[in-house]
Parts: C-alpha cells; sequence; structure tokens
C-alpha cells in the first residue's frame, strides 16, 4: 500500500468516527426582556420585595414546540430564589417567529398567552418550599416545573418536576391538573423539607436536594415520556473525601403511558459536576441530550447536545445502585454490568460564537422545519428570574443528513386552537 492510499485510508476511517455536525448553523437569537409581564393579571411583589408577581422568568428553562404554526408552550420554575417566595407556578403560550431577512434571519419570541397551574380543586400551585407534605405526595402543591411536552391529542401538556420529582398532566385550555404519570418510588425522597441539604439529614434514596427531573420527551407517535434527572440519585452516587455525593451514572426513566410499563437505563455523564437540563426525541429510540456545566460566559467550558441512543441498552429498573460499588453489589447477585446507552457528541454550543455565553441552557425542542428541508432545533435559557438578564433564544439549522432518523412529533390540530381560545387569562 502506497502512502498516500494508507493516508486516506486513514481519513476515511476518521469521518466515519466523527458526528457529521458541519452543517449544522446558527441562524439567529431572539430574547424576551427581563422585565417582561406576563397576562397571568397578578398584582403586588413577592415576598422578596423586589420581583412583581406577574413578571415574566425562568420559562426558558423548559419549552416544547405545539406541532402547529408558530406556537410553543414553556413553563417557569419555582420562582426567584430558592424556593423562598409563593410564586404561583404557570404555563405560557409563545410565539416564536423566524423571519428571513437581506442579512440573514431574525428570531422574534413573545408570550401570547398565560395560564396559573391549580390542582383539580381549583388552588394554585406553588414554588414554595415549604408547600410539601409530610409523605411526599404528588396531590401536594408544591412544584418546581422543569420541563414540558405537548401530548399527541394536542389538548393537554406533561409537565416534569424537580421538587417531587412527579410528571403531572394540565389542561392546555385551562391549566387545570388533569392527573400523575408515575414515577417509580426508587426517585423519590421519603423526608422532604424545605431545606436545601435535605438528604444530607435523612435520606438514603431518591433524587439530590434540588436535582429532580429536568429533562423529558415525547415519542413521536406519543405513546412514551422518557424522563432523565438532572444528576445521579443518591443510591446511584458515591461520597468523596468530603461526604459529598458524587457519580455519573445517570437514570432514564422510560414510561409506555398506555399500559404504565416502565424501563430504565443508564445515561454516562461527562464530568460528574455537569448536569442534564433536557432531552428531545429525535424518534422512539434517539434523543438529543443537554448536558452542560455550571459556569458562564469565559468560564464556560462544556455546554454540549449529545445524540443517545436507547437501542441495546440494558434495562436497569430492577438495579438498587448504579453506583460503581452498587454495581459491584448487583454483579456478585447474579446480574450483568449494564450496558449503557449509546452517547456520542453532535452539537457543542462554545463552537458558534455565542457573546456572554449564559450559565442555564436549559430550553430544548424541535420547531417546524424549515422551507429548504433543515430542521429547526430552538434551545433557551434559564434567567432565575434576574431583573437585568434577559431570556435568550437561540435557533440552529439541522441538515437532514446530520439526523437520518428524525421523525416529527404527530400532535393534533387541536393544540393550538384550544389555548389561543383563552389567550391572556389565568
Amino acid at each position: 500500500m502506497t502512502k498516500g492510499a494508507s493516508w486516506l485510508l486513514a481519513a476515511m476511517a476518521l469521518c466515519t468516527c466523527l458526528p457529521a455536525v458541519a452543517a449544522i448553523k446558527l441562524l439567529a437569537e431572539g430574547e424576551i426582556s427581563a422585565t417582561a409581564q406576563d397576562q397571568s393579571h397578578l398584582t403586588g411583589l413577592l415576598e422578596d420585595g423586589v420581583t412583581p408577581k406577574n413578571q415574566a422568568g425562568g420559562f426558558g428553562g423548559a419549552i416544547a414546540y405545539s406541532g402547529h404554526g408558530q406556537t410553543y408552550y414553556a413553563v417557569p420554575d419555582r420562582g426567584p430564589g430558592a424556593g423562598e417566595t409563593s410564586y404561583m407556578e404557570r404555563l405560557y403560550q409563545l410565539e416564536i417567529r423566524l423571519n428571513r431577512t437581506d442579512e440573514g434571519f431574525q428570531l422574534r419570541p413573545r408570550i401570547t398567552a398565560t395560564h396559573v397551574l391549580k390542582d383539580k380543586s381549583g388552588k394554585p400551585m406553588t414554588g414554595d418550599a415549604a408547600a410539601f407534605d409530610a409523605v411526599n405526595s404528588p396531590e401536594s402543591l408544591r412544584r418546581d416545573s422543569e420541563a414540558v411536552r405537548v401530548s399527541a391529542d394536542g389538548t393537554t401538556v406533561y409537565i416534569a418536576d424537580e421538587y417531587g420529582p412527579f410528571i403531572d398532566k394540565y389542561s392546555l385550555a385551562t391549566g387545570k391538573l388533569l392527573g400523575h404519570v408515575p414515577v417509580p418510588n426508587k426517585f423519590h425522597i421519603d423526608f422532604p423539607s424545605k431545606y436545601i441539604r435535605e438528604e444530607l439529614n435523612r435520606n438514603l434514596v431518591g433524587r439530590q436536594s434540588n436535582r429532580g427531573l429536568e429533562a423529558l420527551a415525547i415519542t413521536p407517535k406519543g405513546d412514551r415520556l422518557i424522563a432523565m434527572i438532572q444528576d445521579p440519585l443518591i443510591q446511584d452516587s458515591n461520597h468523596d473525601a468530603e461526604h459529598k455525593l458524587v457519580g455519573t451514572h445517570n437514570r432514564i426513566l422510560d414510561v409506555e403511558l398506555t399500559s404504565g410499563v416502565v424501563k430504565e437505563y443508564v445515561y454516562p455523564l461527562e464530568d460528574p459536576k455537569n448536569g442534564v437540563s433536557e432531552m428531545v426525541a429525535v424518534n422512539d429510540h434517539q434523543l438529543l441530550v443537554l448536558e452542560r456545566d455550571s459556569k458562564s460566559g469565559v468560564e464556560t467550558k462544556d455546554k454540549k447536545l449529545h445524540l443517545i441512543d436507547l437501542s441495546g441498552a440494558t434495562d436497569v429498573h430492577g438495579y438498587k445502585s448504579l453506583s460503581e460499588q452498587g454495581l459491584i453489589v448487583e454483579e456478585a447477585s447474579g446480574a450483568s454490568h449494564p450496558v449503557f446507552v449509546q452517547k456520542k457528541p453532535f452539537l457543542d454550543m462554545l463552537g458558534f460564537g455565542i457573546q456572554a455565553m449564559p450559565e442555564k441552557i436549559e430550553g430544548l425542542t424541535f420547531g417546524p422545519d424549515l422551507e429548504d428541508g433543515r430542521h429547526l432545533l430552538i434551545l433557551s435559557t434559564d434567567n432565575d428570574f434576574s431583573r437585568t438578564e434577559s431570556t435568550r433564544f437561540f435557533a440552529f439549522a439541522i441538515d437532514p443528513g446530520d439526523l437520518p432518523g428524525y421523525q416529527p412529533q404527530k400532535i393534533a390540530a387541536s393544540s393550538g386552537s384550544a389555548h389561543a381560545k383563552s389567550a391572556g387569562r389565568n
């Protein structure tokens, strides 16, 4: 073999190993002002003394496409601070327009309608950390909404909560709670508390404090919900020299909505300091996962989308612990070492020249395909109810060749109209 032929074969081998992301383009960035107000008609200030009750903040952490036109939905989290106010949880309808200009594209997002989320009896759901019950029940009013997806029928949404953690189903037309999607007990803590370090006192299993269900996807047919926690569960982590929980094995929860059958898979974090912020379905077995560090600006090191595949991964629903020691115990009892989900890098946010890189890039959804056939991918930021930092939106164009298996979600046409009829009400 000649030297030139050898070099060519090596180059071809390299090309087959790397993800084909050359065609991904950042088309435009848009924003909604930090001082924007919603249509909740709430008046006065929250208990922090500075935040208006109708301030539109924190909603860039959870965004979903309606399946029709330019309509999207978003949910704010628990409000300003660490759950220290009686902030009312709500559901936003957004219009996000991507307009072509002589220079390229222009992204224009705006909030068009607001619903305060309420339980079945009409009481508002709240981000107040003290609004839990002793048994950590989904019937409590305490919620920290972190992800949203529209159901196949287009009249309801599923919202993932970080406190419980819970997955709830709400009406798009009224914002009223309709029911819950069961989450296995291993994800729940036994002793809820308003304190940020609650798990260090009594809880031996469940989500870490402020590290519940952060990511939620729905399959194209709308028959399965796939959710993931931000960091490994308490029982899936090890303790470092300072007795802090450290782990890299996140559990993915896969729920069939009709039968209730549950499967779980292992998602390996790139770094134990990273967390998972969101994911969106590419098809019924592939997903894009947003994994990031907790840095901003020039200190940012890791803000990436990874393409994962559930095919061939081990169902670890029966595994009590995914920590290194836990897996050793499982293997000693006859279980095999689990096969993790397949994972490869897809999009690096640091490669697009984004100015003042925000810490919390947390929202992720596909939008309507562009006229040229490319897929529209929207990412958004959680501004933590800042009075100076806007909520930012980034529009990316994905060449079909980079996601050959992509299937858009099928959503009935009633999704946009159901909410539009009540636009502006709370």
